[in-house]
């Protein structure tokens, strides 16, 4: 313990010193809660240690500069020695130093970046391409799927029988790259029967690894042309009964139930987007039809084609282009940054079956909580929110839900209600900040327009600009200053004209309704913000000139009204309040 004087007073502190330790120490500590930090979609135990991993494991390799870094994890204590590519038996390879190891490893055949990775098979699989006319079509997240799978890429060549290209492209590409990893070979947008594998290793045999990979593909295709022929013996609309089969959520019944609902909760929405009588009996028909082909053995075998095979067949069983479209399209988008509905149809029904899963499932009770959304609710609501704001269509949320709790077999509470705004009001704030808004100005549009989503979107333009201007602060600090001292008081005053007697309070009041009168007209942000811009001075020398809180009751309660008009003309804009430096 120790007396210091501190700033003119004298303390009593305690003096700790916590010496150093080497770096070896602290990563020897560090090291072992790294790894068991991290975390994969599935795990295994295979051990007495109990850990879970993607994978056993076999060797750990931890240097700082010559030295092992001494810890264990798994059972499995820490060295030098790495292991080599199981082709060519595993060997053991020796890191000297930690400056050595990528050296080291080059030697034993592996790329040890996955860029690199990446590089090697786009060099060896286009030239691959070209021999047979063709282009190679490497997707970004296939490409880094593959480059994953392997320690050192050997791109080889395959074929197909010509006669599986009678199957729809999407389906020979779907075998072709979820179950295989394969990359495929076009020719003016036309799929050639041949495809591109990726192996791991440059010492394999290449024309066994071909024969087994052509023989694997076949088996696929023959299983997938069985499928297809099956499906197209009957319309679409005969495999819509078979819905009635799978369950959708025990509480509000099958995947049937679900589309009855969306055949009525449609055509609702569709009035509310103003959409005409052609564009309304197409999404009402592609609502009848939206969830069929999940019965279709094709999509059985491969969920990936949902709504692509519903599109397929509707057009196979003579349905309208509009409407085969729509199908496809409702399911769209599936993540951010995916393709949108071309056209009002799917727009509807994709809104329309978002809706009623989010009601649905909150009012059953199904709520995400962490990370855990088995539902994917948060997708759900994320595909609403980019249908409004990306297709720049104003909604009203609360009645497009209401629309959809209406349709529901169990009752949906009005807490169940308030629950699914909330939620999609929390992801509305994550996408806005994702796009680089302020937090603040965020949360100030929100406050008021998280209602309508495009609404709010529009308005947050327009403020966030504003705001970054070097008068900013002037025009919030005179809105503010009417805020602060009248929102304690118990209750809203009127104003009498006649009682103002004061230059400054008859300027402020006259441009109070003026701003009034022209925001009535034009409820939105540009006119509020050129309405505060006006009202900056005014309420300055307002302020300045005039006492708010006058001793004469009558006085100050007219004063505190006036000053109450000012305070709501934000109201159903923008809560200000909310924004820094209020």
């Amino acid at each position: 313990m120790q007396r210091r004087q501190i700033e003119g007073r004298e303390y009593v502190v305690a003096v700790i010193v916590e010496r150093g330790r080497s770096a070896a120490e602290v990563l020897a500590e560090l090291l072992p809660n790294l790894l068991a930090g991290l975390r994969f979609g599935k795990g295994m135990r295979w051990n007495a240690s109990n850990v879970a991993f993607s994978r056993p494991i076999r060797w750990l390799v931890a240097l700082l500069e010559e030295a092992v870094v001494p810890f264990a994890f798994a059972g499995v204590p820490s060295g030098r020695v790495s292991q080599g590519i199981r082709a060519l038996g595993s060997p053991e390879l020796t890191i000297a130093s930690a400056r050595d190891y990528a050296e080291a490893i080059a030697a034993a055949g592996i790329a040890l970046a996955v860029e690199q990775r990446e590089q090697l098979v786009l060099e060896q699989a286009r030239p691959l391409a070209a021999q047979v006319g063709g282009e190679l079509v490497a997707e970004a997240d296939l490409l880094r799927e593959v480059a994953n799978l392997v320690e050192y890429p050997l791109a080889i060549r395959g074929a197909f029988d010509e006669s599986y290209l009678r199957l729809p492209d999407a389906v020979l590409l779907a075998v072709m790259r979820k179950h295989q990893r394969y990359l495929p070979v076009v020719r003016e947008g036309h799929l050639l029967p041949c495809f591109i594998a990726i192996a791991n290793g440059r010492t394999l045999d290449v024309d066994a690894v071909r024969a087994g990979n052509e023989a694997v593909l076949r088996a696929r295709y023959a299983d997938a042309g069985f499928f297809y022929d099956a499906d197209t013996k009957r319309s679409l609309s005969e495999f819509t009964a078979g819905l009635s089969t799978l369950t959708f959520q025990e509480q509000v019944g099958s995947m049937l139930d679900k589309v009855e609902r969306l055949k009525l909760l449609t055509p609702d929405l569709a009035d509310l987007l103003g959409m005409d009588a052609a564009a309304t009996a197409a999404a009402t028909r592609a609502a009848a039809l939206c969830k069929s082909d999940l019965t279709t053995q094709l999509v059985v075998e491969l969920t990936s084609l949902q709504g692509i095979m519903g599109r397929h067949y509707a057009e196979q069983s003579g349905e309208p282009a509009d409407v085969a479209l729509a199908i496809a399209e409702h399911y769209l988008p599936r993540y951010v940054g995916d393709k949108l509905p071309s056209a009002l149809p799917g727009i509807a029904v994709g809104l329309a079956d978002r809706l009623d899963t989010l009601v649905a499932l909150f009012a059953v009770g199904m709520r995400p909580s962490g990370a855990a959304d088995p539902w994917g609710l948060r997708r759900a609501a994320l595909g609403l929110l980019q249908l409004l704001v990306e297709k720049r269509i104003n909604l009203a949320l609360p009645e497009a839900l209401s629309l959809a709790a209406e349709r529901l077999p169990i009752e949906v509470t009005e807490e169940a209600l308030r629950d699914v705004t909330d939620f999609v009001t929390r992801r509305y704030q994550g996408y806005l900040r994702d796009l680089g808004y302020r937090y603040d100005l965020v949360d100030a549009v929100l406050a008021e327009l998280s209602y309508d989503p495009f609404a709010a979107l529009q308005a947050l333009q327009t403020l966030a600009p504003r705001a970054e201007c070097a008068d900013w602060d002037a025009l919030l600090d005179a809105y503010a200053r009417c805020v602060r001292i009248t929102r304690d008081q118990p209750a809203r005053y009127g104003v009498d004209r006649r009682a103002l007697t004061l230059e400054a309070e008859l300027a402020l009041y006259e441009a109070q309704a003026q701003a009034s009168a022209r925001l009535a007209a034009q409820p939105d942000m540009a006119m509020l913000l050129a309405m505060l811009d006006g009202l900056v001075p005014v309420i300055t020398r307002f302020f300045e000139d005039v006492l708010v809180m006058d001793k004469d009751e009558a006085l100050r309660r007219n004063r505190l009204g006036l000053l109450q008009s000012i305070s709501a003309l934000t109201e159903g804009i923008v809560d200000l309040s909310l924004v820094e430096g209020f």
